[in-house]
Formats: C-alpha cells, sequence, structure tokens
C-alpha cells in the first residue's frame, strides 16, 4: 500500500512538472520557436538532445543500482540544467540565465562534495 502512495504522489510530480516546463516553454519563451530564429534547427536538436539527456538521467536517479550511481546521474542532471540555462540566454538575450547556472554550478559543486563525504562516512571537517 505505501509502495502504491509512492508511486502515485511520484506521478502526481512528474505531472506537474511536465505541466510547468510546457507553460514555460510555450508562454514565456516564444522566441525559441520561431523559424525565422538565425540557428533555430541548432537551438532546436540542442534541446531535444538535453531532453533526452535529462530522461536518461532521471532514469539512472530512480533505478540506479547503487548510491553512488544516484549522485554522479544527479550531477549530470545539473550539468544538463547548465546546458539549458545556456541555450536559452543566446536567443532571448538575457543574461540572467549565466547568472541561474553559475549559483547552479556552485550549489551542484558542494552538493557532490557533501554526498562523497556522506558516503564515505567521514565527517565534514575531515
Amino acid at each position: 500500500m505505501k509502495n502504491m502512495r509512492l508511486r502515485i504522489s511520484w506521478g502526481i510530480g512528474l505531472i506537474f512538472i511536465a505541466l510547468v516546463l510546457w507553460f514555460i516553454i510555450s508562454e514565456s519563451l516564444p522566441i525559441l520557436f520561431y523559424p525565422n530564429l538565425p540557428y533555430f534547427s541548432f537551438f532546436k536538436f540542442s534541446f531535444w538532445v538535453l531532453a533526452l539527456g535529462c530522461v536518461l538521467s532521471i532514469y539512472r536517479v530512480c533505478k540506479g543500482p547503487t548510491a553512488s550511481d544516484r549522485i554522479v546521474a544527479v550531477d549530470i542532471l545539473g550539468i544538463l540544467i547548465i546546458g539549458f540555462c545556456a541555450c536559452l540566454s543566446i536567443p532571448t538575450g538575457r543574461t540572467w540565465y549565466l547568472n541561474v547556472s553559475i549559483a547552479w554550478v556552485v550549489q551542484s559543486f558542494v552538493s557532490t562534495l557533501a554526498l562523497a563525504k556522506y558516503l564515505e562516512n567521514k565527517d565534514f571537517d575531515e
């Protein structure tokens, strides 16, 4: 029973994330889907590659056989989000996407170090 509730909550969460992403892409970033944009095919291809990488990384987070595999998958997911931010900043001309990606890099680095220390059963001051 508990496992079924967990799957339902994960499913609802994934549907919510998909709806939020659809709203963000369709409403606030229509410039990315205009075919007269220079290098339109490059941006479209890069978004699809990054989306595929996110799906595969989330699969590894869910099905990873060990905790270290899951940590690496979360780190890769952070790198893919940085790629999304970079690809969004170029056609839109908004530089705050790069600020978000820099903050994400710092947060990802610190969290990866903390999880590695935790897996080695060491204190944070060692």
